[in-house]
């Protein structure tokens, strides 16, 4: 009757809510964080279960009363593991982990009673498959065997407070670290916030326990909440001050003599760790194990004794802690007087006493700080005693170690930043414990925002990363490492010349950060030294990334950065190397419209341009235009920009006028009709660009072609000249304006535009008053001499009678003597063209008429032109005394000024002036000069003099006197000169008789 019963309706009813019941355990248990691996196990055995329970609530088969009973048990330990369910997700995080190991042991005991139930039910009598029969089978062996345990994070935890506990641990950081595991390993955050709430509600869920009268539990409890109170997240300073001024307020003010009890019969010192013997007697155990080993009795009752029957004291062993911990408070109170003694060595006595004690415990550090010593401390930083200021930096830095509490104190004092920062800049020794303290201050997230605002601490950081003390430069590395976490911080660093953080945010930063590095780039005054370091730690590429940003003025603050640094010539050429210019000139062609970048970039341009000219001649030939395509299209914005961009473009152009490219660069200028473009915006009345202007068409006429020059360079451009060269205040304006009139080709049309233009007066005014003295002297001089020599074109004479009238060849005597030698070149090449004239304007003898014998002595005529010569009238250079300064410029170094001397001399020996030229030059010593010209490494200048000797040779006495002197030279040129040069000298050896006759071999 009673299987009737149960395989009834109900019955189906009841195992149909069973099953309900189970499976909401198993949805349940899946969001329980403390014991999860335990509460997925249990749940995978109630998971198999269900589908079992189900078959069985198919079956229309009589049910047995083992059946029943197994309904019953679900239910009773379903609701059980649902109660448990609900405590691990309701109860403290904490006071569950402490019952981590019996939450375990209560899910095995519901698994195994829900195991033994399921092995009750008659298999056999029930009609269902094997399969099931052998899923039953198996789910009962799994069950019966299931073992829980606590999870191998947790039972270590437990571990170590059992440890704790049993070691009486009252270690600081021992706390701190087991708090931070426990949070660790019930998922909570380890801030100091969260901790303390949780640790309030664990002591609050001890209470409880407490009044539901579990006192054994209460009890071990209480001891964990002793252990963990010790961390500084579970008490605040206002706790431990109250606890701690409550004990000492009740102690002497001098420290308490140790009990007889304390201390060991045998050393007759208070004991560390004593140890009990059978007999009651206590003895230090170092002291007795020692007897033991050599005695087998007690040292007070000579009984039997060995060391396996000595036990621990820990009574004893807590009251000598006890009393070692109220003597060591009354001291530590004792030493404010102490430290502020007038007497150095009891202060210093007083320091290293404290620090001992600071190094010997944790707590003794703890009751440092409440005793309010900091402030003591810092004040001794700025004693004049460097011993004194060093221990009380160990101390500190000892304090510092303990906990972030003590960093805040220690930083709440008044000056104490500063103080410490101080003694960064003091010896060594001193700077070494201060970078040590501020390292560990610096730990702490709070203060390292005040550290850097210290005036001159990342100053003095800096410097001790250089110092020759190792712990010292790592240390303050380190210390910068804590700080470079604020862009502020880092600008610091900068400006005193630590890169490393600048260049990782320039490279990996946000872009908002990218910027402001890039900017600091661009804003400071770097040293060369600096701008080179930089670019050897990798700026560029990070700046390079930057220029090719989409945003407008991350480009800008980019370009602006390089610009800074690019000014050093080996970082500019390094710019090139890696390919800055292409993204450069990309800005300019692309983005016109913006005004500031682009001046920028030009600006980059004119310094990159620069390194091209100081290049190493050992090295690569760098150009930094390396296209013609690139010439051309850059030249072609001169005249579609702004004047800013304009002049700086107009300067990086003549700076690559005055590279290894020059020529190059010239020539293509020439070719895209440049000239023509400069000659137009001459007339600008933009100083700074015409200034420019005018520079960079200087040094295009030098090497522009006469045809070129001719059909752009016309009268208004040589009028627009002579007003620069006469107004203008800027020295490399008038100096190019005067190398342009200097270079153009010498013709009467020239030359008369320049007298129409007053420009005689305005060279020889400029000559001769201004006098420059700046660093454009010589080139003004230089191109003021090539300038008048379109005043002594020989085929103008009306400009070379003007000019002779101004007193020009006096002056151009006078620059042989004292001039550079281009100029000296130049004023021979004038001198040279006025006396080309000499024969025609040479003023004959007077004839003798009758009566000469009544008339006045005849005038000298001139030995080289025969007739009545004069300066002003003839040009002559003998009357202008212009020989001898001509034959000194033969023995210039430069081949040009060499040959322009040599032209102008052989003026004096030209047609029929040969016999009375070539005595004048025997007379001035020029020969000499010339036959040592011969062994000049310019041919051209060989092949004149080989010509100039051949001529004057013809004169016999001239030959007689300087043909031995001159034979060997001219044998060494027959075999080693140039083709050209070789058939000269040949003949000059056969007109000299060396040789009967020119060989065909020449």
């Amino acid at each position: 009757m009673v299987l009737d019963a149960i395989s009834s309706p109900p019955f189906a009813d009841v195992l149909s809510q069973t099953i309900e019941g189970i499976i909401e355990v198993v949805h349940t248990s899946r969001y329980v964080l403390i014991e999860n691996k335990s509460f997925a196990q249990l749940s995978s055995y109630l998971d198999r279960l269900i589908p079992l329970l189900k078959e069985l609530n198919q079956k229309d088969a009589r049910d047995s009363e083992a059946l029943k009973i197994l309904i019953e048990v679900l239910n009773r330990e379903t609701k059980l593991a649902q109660e448990l369910i609900t405590e691990c997700s309701e109860k403290n995080k904490f006071y569950l982990l402490m019952n981590c190991r019996l939450i375990a042991k209560r899910m095995q005991n519901i698994t195994r009673e829900i195991g033994q139930a399921l092995c009750c039910i008659p298999l056999a009598s029930l009609d269902i498959s094997s399969g099931i029969e052998a899923e039953i089978t198996q789910l009962v062996n799994s069950m019966h065997a299931a073992e829980f345990r606590a999870a191998v994070v947790e039972e270590k935890i437990l571990e170590r407070i059992e440890l704790g506990i049993q070691e009486r641990n009252v270690d600081r950081s021992y706390a701190n670290n087991l708090l931070v595991s426990i949070a660790e390993a019930i998922g909570i955050s380890t801030e100091q916030a969260v901790l303390k709430k949780e640790f309030e509600e664990f002591k609050k869920e001890i209470e409880n326990e407490r009044l539901r009268k579990d006192h054994a539990e209460a009890m071990q409890m209480e001891q964990i909440i002793a252990l963990l109170e010790r961390a500084d997240a579970a008490s605040t300073r206002e706790d431990k001050e109250k606890k701690y001024f409550t004990i000492r307020k009740s102690l002497a003010s001098h420290p308490f003599e140790p009990l007889e009890a304390f201390c060991c019969p045998i050393t007759k010192e208070v004991m560390k760790d004593p140890v009990e013997t059978p007999s009651g007697h206590t003895f230090e155990r170092s002291a007795i194990e020692k007897w033991l080993a050599e005695k087998n009795f007690c040292p007070l009752t000579s009984t039997p004794l060995d060391t396996s029957m000595l036990r621990p004291n820990k009574t004893l062993r807590q009251s000598i802690e006890e009393w070692r911990d109220r003597n060591t408070m009354i001291t530590i109170a004792s030493m404010k007087s102490r430290l502020s003694s007038e007497e150095e060595g009891e202060v210093l006595d007083c320091l290293q006493e404290l620090k001992d004690l600071c190094e010997k415990r944790e707590i003794h550090r703890e009751w440092v700080v409440l005793e309010d010593h900091i402030p003591m401390l810092v004040k001794l930083l700025s004693a004049k005693s460097r011993e004194i200021i060093s221990r009380s930096l160990l101390v500190l830095h000892i304090l510092a170690k303990d906990s972030d509490e003590c960093k805040e104190s220690i930083v709440k004092v008044d000056n104490a930043m500063e103080s410490i920062v101080r003694s960064l800049g003091r010896r060594i020794g001193v700077g070494k414990l201060a970078v040590g303290l501020l390292l560990e201050l610096a730990k702490s997230e709070s203060i390292r925002d005040c550290i850097g605002e210290v005036q001159g601490c990342i100053f003095y950081l800096v410097n001790l990363t250089r110092s020759d003390d190792n712990q010292a430069s790592r240390d303050a590395r380190d210390v910068l490492k804590n700080l470079s976490f604020s862009d502020d911080n880092v600008i610091q660093m900068v400006k005193a010349n630590y890169f490393k953080y600048l260049l990782q945010r320039l490279s990996s930063g946000s872009d908002d950060v990218k910027m402001r590095m890039a900017e600091t780039l661009g804003e400071m005054e770097f040293t060369d030294h600096n701008k080179s370091s930089l670019f050897e730690e990798g700026v560029l590429d990070s700046l390079l990334n930057l220029v090719s940003h989409g945003n407008l003025e991350m480009k800008m603050v980019a370009v602006k950065a390089i610009l800074n640094l690019s000014s050093l010539t080996k970082n500019g050429q390094e710019m090139i190397r890696q390919g800055a210019v292409r993204p450069l000139l990309d800005i300019l062609y692309c983005h016109t419209s913006h005004r500031n970048l682009c001046e920028l970039v030009a600006e980059t341009i004119v310094h990159l341009a620069l390194s091209t000219v100081r290049q190493d001649s050992s090295e690569m030939e760098l150009s930094l235009l390396e296209s013609n395509k690139d010439i051309r299209q850059l030249f072609s914005l001169i005249n579609l920009t702004w004047p800013a961009v304009q002049q700086r473009l107009l300067q990086a152009f003549y700076t690559i006028c005055q590279s290894p490219s020059a020529t190059t660069v010239q020539e293509l200028l020439n070719e895209c009709c440049a000239v023509q473009i400069l000659v137009q915006l001459c007339e600008l009345d933009n100083h700074e660009v015409r200034v420019n202007v005018v520079k960079l068409l200087c040094c295009l006429i030098e090497k522009c072609n006469e045809a070129t020059i001719t059909e752009h360079v016309g009268q208004k451009t040589v009028q627009t000249l002579l007003r620069i060269i006469e107004d203008s205040e800027n020295e490399e304006e008038v100096a190019s304006a005067l190398g342009i009139i200097a270079n153009l080709p010498m013709s009467t049309l020239v030359s008369d535009w320049l007298l129409e233009g007053d420009g005689l007066r305005i060279m020889l005014r400029f000559l001769r008053s201004k006098k420059p003295n700046g660093p454009c002297k010589d080139q003004l001089i230089e191109n003021a001499v090539g300038a008048l020599c379109h005043f002594t074109v020989p085929a103008n004479r009306m400009s070379q009678q003007k000019a002779a009238e101004a007193d020009v060849i006096p002056l151009l005597v006078q620059l042989l003597e004292s001039g550079t030698s281009l100029t000296k070149r130049r004023a021979a090449i004038s001198l040279s063209q006025l006396s080309e004239s000499s024969s025609d304007l040479c003023r004959p003898i007077p004839k003798h008429r009758m009566f000469w014998c009544f008339s006045a002595l005849p005038e000298a005529g001139c030995p080289v032109h025969r007739g009545i010569c004069a300066v002003r009238t003839s040009f002559c250079l003998l009357e202008a005394g212009a020989v001898g300064h001509l034959v000194k410029v033969l023995g210039e170094p430069d081949p040009g000024a060499c040959e322009a001397s040599l032209d102008a001399l052989l003026t004096l020996v030209e047609g029929d002036r040969l016999q009375g030229g070539s005595k004048v030059l025997d007379e001035e010593r020029a020969i000499p000069s010339m036959i040592k010209l011969l062994g000049s490494s310019s041919p051209r200048l060989q092949e004149k003099i080989l010509t100039s000797l051949e001529k004057i040779f013809q004169v016999l006495e001239i030959k007689q006197k300087y043909g031995p002197s001159v034979q060997m030279s001219l044998v060494d040129l027959t075999q080693r000169g140039s083709t050209q040069i070789r058939p000269l000298a040949a003949r000059i050896l056969a007109q000299l008789n060396v040789l009967h006759e020119l060989p065909s071999y020449f």
